[in-house]
């Protein structure tokens, strides 16, 4: 038996996944021990423990304190710390870089293309940082950015919902050129409304919802995600899934085995996506329609909330993407002590540049001060959002922990970080540390039929696991003290994922 001690065994993460010497093994079994083991599937007795690793998974868990280890494990102690599955983020949008044009993303300039790519070299590392060992990306617009995560030496889980199906030349569609946007969402939904404008090369057999749900299921996908968006600013009134689409879609989900999604965050379109039975609703419901400036929660949205409810439909409240919105108008916002952690430097510098800033400028195109743009959110989507998931957490509705990073070009929405800033949120509305703590784990793998693998510490799991400092369901700055993070085994310590850590 070999007695690693904490100190030791960080450096010892250091050394073996700072750069090519990832790869290097890691000892066949190791005992876990001297930590609280915190796992949704008990929260009732928190104990004591220890867990043994091997080949990747969870091989035994103890709930007390003097477990003896086996014979010929390595022992590493947790100092007293807190045990906890990986946290599942299942909104997210890897091909998207924060803050940047989605143009100047796919064609960069010299002066760019070096900035973007230690941004990519970093992205699985951020979400890593902040805990995330299992992403699902629910639109995959360029398969080899997927790849390339997949490739890295240090990266969590990811899973993915394949091509998404919006309407021909709906959401999103509407916002690429004409000339593109049938090529950068080739698994769109054939609208004979539409056949005017759909190029000839298209053929309506190819794109009826069981193909195109097909499509997607012979990707690997394990989701299919849909629309009902009539639009904004100076892209309205686009054409939007019909009932028989939806029902279609629905139906073709099913046999395939794929968790239906469904974009909507307004009244009208909740109401769509429950009628349409999706399994969940990924985001928050900040636009009330002709109800926004109702000061209370209108009783017409308690009842469709009351239905959420009952059908238990998955509830991504994304509060976040709003936040993301309003963080150019908080000056204080790119000076978070966290943001060099999860965002290579060069990339944080431009974030600093008129250049960099130039997404605030089209979300306030009038110039509006910064203190009355904040308000305006503060007191209208946000607002809005908040009392719609505080009446859902008083009622434990099905919460599933999704944070669409990057929902716009926005630098408020940050790998890893976002997902941090979004407990803040949930918490802020109204849920409990322990129906965020669910949410991110065993609720989400439930949902995306991956509990057989992770979202709670028990044998037979994946070994994706996260040593704390404190207790999760003490406080939500608990998930700001990690001190090491476990995927399929292999330990990392948290400094060895900051941002340009190994330069």
């Amino acid at each position: 038996m070999r007695v690693f001690s904490f100190v030791l065994v960080l450096l010892f993460a250091v050394a073996a996944f700072a750069g090519p010497a990832s790869n290097d093994p890691v000892p066949r079994r190791i005992w876990i021990t001297d930590v609280t083991i915190v796992s949704p599937e008990n929260l009732a007795h928190l104990d004591r423990g220890s867990v043994l690793i091997e080949n990747e998974r969870i091989v035994r868990v103890e709930r007390k304190a003097k477990a003896k280890p086996p014979a010929d494990a390595t022992v590493v102690s947790g100092g007293g710390g807190f045990l906890i599955p990986g946290l599942i983020d299942s909104h997210v949008h890897l091909a998207s870089v924060p803050g940047v044009a989605p143009e100047l993303n796919a064609n960069p300039d010299a002066a760019h293309a070096a900035m973007l790519a230690d941004y990519y070299k970093q992205l699985p590392r951020s979400y890593l940082y902040f805990g995330y060992t299992t992403l699902i990306d629910l639109a995959v617009v360029k398969r080899e950015v997927l790849d390339d995560f997949r490739r890295a030496p240090l990266h969590p889980d990811l899973y993915d919902c394949g091509p998404s199906l919006p309407v021909a030349n709906g959401y999103p569609m509407s916002f690429a050129p004409p000339a593109l946007r049938f090529e950068l969402f080739p698994n769109f939904l054939y609208d004979p409304a539409q056949a005017a404008s759909i190029p000839a090369e298209y053929k309506l057999q190819d794109h009826t919802p069981a193909a195109v749900v097909a499509a997607d299921k012979r990707t690997g996908a394990i989701c299919v995600k849909t629309y009902f968006e009539h639009g904004f600013g100076k892209q309205r009134n686009l054409p939007v899934i019909t009932p028989a689409m939806a029902a279609a879609v629905r139906n073709a989900a099913t046999q395939n085995g794929l968790v239906m999604m469904m974009h909507a965050n307004s009244f009208e379109a909740q109401q769509f996506a429950v009628d349409a039975d999706v399994d969940v609703i990924a985001h928050g419901m900040w636009n009330w329609g002709a109800l926004d400036r109702q000061p209370e929660l209108p009783p017409e949205i308690k009842t469709l909330l009351d239905r959420m409810v009952q059908k238990r439909t998955g509830y991504q409240a994304t509060i976040q993407v709003m936040g993301g919105l309003r963080a150019y108008f908080d000056p204080q916002y790119l000076k978070m002590p966290a943001i060099p952690q999860v965002v290579p430097a060069a990339l944080l510098a431009w974030f600093n540049l008129p250049e960099g800033k130039w997404f605030g400028k089209e979300i306030d195109e009038d110039n509006t001060p910064d203190a009355d743009m904040r308000q305006g959110f503060d007191r209208g989507p946000i607002r809005r959002v908040r009392q719609v998931v505080g009446y859902l957490a008083a009622r434990n509705a099905n919460f599933l922990f999704g944070t669409d990073t990057p929902s716009a070009p926005t630098y408020g929405n940050l790998p890893g970080l976002n997902g941090y800033l979004e407990m803040q949120q949930l918490h802020d509305a109204g849920s409990s540390l322990e129906q965020i703590f669910r949410a991110t784990t065993i609720n989400n793998a439930r949902e995306f039929k991956l509990d057989s693998q992770v979202g709670t510490i028990e044998p037979g799991k994946i070994a994706n696991l996260i040593l704390l400092r404190k207790s999760p369901l003490e406080s939500v700055e608990a998930y700001d003290s990690i001190v090491s993070v476990w995927v399929h085994g292999r330990p990392m310590s948290r400094d060895s994922l900051i941002a340009n850590f190994s330069k």
